[in-house]
């Protein structure tokens, strides 16, 4: 074999290990986001509407658990994410709860790098639907 061969090789065997690799990520969980709406004390009700809302929105399945708490479900081919998003009147979180087929890693804390982008997107129409209440 060749020198270029053997470098073609070798750059082949660490593109491949970088998309590997860059697949999982760390988890990201939304903590103590703010509760930021057009009016002054939005009820409990209001902000649970608003959540279901922007999820629905974005094709995830809301169930509302109890007061206070709603769970997510997406699911997207063979994928699925399962979320909590517990609020109150001032704040809300958006807490990791299971998956399927997202490559998660409970003891690195890593899932997809989709997963993520979900969790973004989720808490920005979440932010959005806020601020019209």
């Amino acid at each position: 074999m060749n020198a270029f061969c053997k470098r073609g090789a070798f750059a082949l065997v660490a593109i491949l290990l970088t998309l590997v690799v860059g697949c999982a990520q760390p988890i990201r969980n939304v903590s103590g986001a703010p509760v930021v709406t057009s009016t002054k004390s939005p009820s409990m009700n209001a902000i649970g509407e608003a959540i279901k809302q922007a999820g629905m929105g974005l094709g995830w399945v809301m169930t509302e658990q109890s007061p206070g708490k709603i769970i997510g479900t997406l699911n997207l081919r063979t994928h699925q994410a399962v979320v909590a998003v517990t609020y109150d009147a001032t704040s809300y979180n958006i807490n990791y709860v299971d998956s399927h087929d997202l490559k998660y890693d409970a003891q690195k804390g890593t899932i997809h790098r989709n997963y993520n982008g979900w969790i973004q997107n989720l808490n920005n129409a979440i932010q959005t639907r806020l601020s019209i209440i």
